[in-house]
């Protein structure tokens, strides 16, 4: 359904005044103040063919690469395969960085992004724990963390509830790649010491998500 005139011009106007105050600290996603672009919120538009949403789709079409290149390795520890998973990383901000230049938020890259980052993990921990490169007890805390936050979105998404991503989630994301990254370079024990430190901050975002989602189901019943 085509928006009215009134609701695109109020867009319009705030994907401008949002562009004209961007600072670094906004431009790199340390100032994530105020309230998420409106463009993001439950109802809206998909508005699927943006630049961002296109530096997902890439992100997306790379990981069955990573995981070809790093499962016919013989030990895992693959150049090619790092390079190919640090891209897909790093390209989270990349994204991120073009949906505040451009003004292009969507529902559909709300989503998308996310989904990416956790098939991303879970082929980094299915790579790490089929070469045995990390703790193997440690990777199933961790894909069972992340197989749980990808049916509990669904559902949650089903029953109307919103799950911001918070701190301890957003900061976990940077520990937890770095280890996955690290094991796939045979840096084993820097590996291991990241990899427990974005476990446990994994579970307390967790944690904090379930609180979330417990205070909106109370606060309509």
């Amino acid at each position: 359904m085509a928006q009215p005139p009134v609701e695109r011009a109020k867009e319009a106007a705030a994907e401008h005044v949002e562009r004209a105050r961007l600072t670094f600290r906004r431009l790199s996603g340390l100032d994530r103040s105020g309230p998420p672009p409106p463009q993001t919120l439950p109802g809206q538009p998909w508005r699927v063919w943006t630049v961002p949403n296109g530096i997902g789709f890439v992100r997306l079409a790379l990981i069955p690469v990573f995981l070809a290149v790093a499962m016919s390795s013989d030990t895992g520890v693959e150049p090619l395969a790092a390079v190919i998973f640090a891209v897909v990383a790093w390209a989270d901000y990349a994204d991120g960085i073009a949906a505040r230049v451009t003004g292009q938020y969507s529902r559909f890259g709300a989503l998308l992004d996310p989904i990416v980052d956790r098939l991303l993990v879970i082929s980094g921990v299915v790579v790490c724990w089929y070469h045995e490169l990390l703790p193997r007890w440690a990777l199933a805390v961790l894909l069972g963390r992340e197989v749980f936050m990808l049916t509990a979105g669904r559902y949650a998404m089903r029953r109307g509830v919103e799950l911001k991503i918070n701190w301890w989630g957003r900061l976990a994301v940077t520990p937890v790649m770095a280890s996955l990254f690290a094991a796939l370079v045979g840096l084993e024990t820097t590996a291991a010491v990241l990899l427990y430190i974005g476990v446990l901050m994994s579970l307390v975002a967790t944690v904090e998500y379930a609180r979330s989602a417990r205070r909106q189901l109370a606060a309509r019943a």
